[in-house]
């Protein structure tokens, strides 16, 4: 506990870089929230990403996203919503296809080999419903886990637990927010499963707090109380974090 204000100032910190990215730079809201045309295509010969993206620049795909999946021979391309168009896989497909893009321009008079692996389209009626339902489930499952910590132990527990939850949710939305990546669905998903295993973290260490403060009579301190929980559970928060 004689570390808790470094660790706080710390998380303080984070706290507040997360805050200021998502108000200026906000999410990078994948398909599944935002709404167009997700393609992955395979080459043959590796390609140049800036090729692509200046073929779809020059046929009306200006905003596309383009990047590599997995190889440098395979490409994921995102295309926004273009008033519910649901063609625009196929279109940029052809358009690819039809280009012939080879890295080694030596060796133009060559077929670059392009196949298709993926082409999924999402609504933006769709992508926006998916939005305010997960935001709507988050905020629902912080409230009732607000109300069964405060009912299971005491309400300063609850507020602690709660604010913990936040501290995490916030920290982990803010580095999605820096460093651009793809907030979709399975995210989503991952970001409740770093809710669910914080809580049960917090309400361990929450209750050998409670029963140490019933049955320890040697210690006077709060803070040598909670030394002693922490120590006793913390082998349990090592491996449970690590999961």
């Amino acid at each position: 506990m004689k570390f808790r204000k470094v660790a706080g100032a710390i998380s303080l910190f984070l706290l507040i870089a997360s805050i200021v990215s998502l108000g200026f730079r906000g999410l990078n809201l994948g398909l599944d929230f935002s709404g167009g045309t997700l393609i992955e295509v395979t080459y043959e010969q590796p390609v140049e990403l800036q090729d692509i993206r200046n073929v779809l620049k020059n046929n009306g795909y200006p905003d596309s996203q383009v990047i590599n999946f997995g190889t440098d021979l395979d490409v994921l391309i995102k295309v926004a919503d273009q008033n519910g168009n649901s063609e625009i896989g196929q279109e940029v497909f052809a358009l690819l296809d039809a280009q012939n893009i080879l890295d080694n321009k030596e060796v133009n008079d060559q077929k670059n080999q392009i196949e298709l692996k993926r082409n999924e389209f999402v609504g933006p009626q769709v992508g926006d419903e998916l939005l305010k339902s997960g935001t709507y489930g988050a905020l629902t499952a912080l409230f009732m886990i607000l109300f069964y910590v405060a009912f299971r132990f005491q309400y300063k527990f609850a507020l602690g637990a709660v604010t913990a939850l936040f501290h995490d949710v916030i920290i982990v939305l803010g580095l999605f927010s820096f460093f651009r990546w793809d907030f979709d669905l399975t995210v989503l998903a991952a970001l409740l499963a770093v809710i669910g295993y914080s809580l049960n973290d917090t309400i361990v260490v929450s209750d050998r707090i409670r029963e140490n403060f019933r049955i320890e009579r040697t210690l006077e301190e709060p803070e040598d109380i909670v030394d002693l929980s922490l120590n006793q559970t913390l082998g349990r928060t090592i491996v449970t974090s690590f999961t």
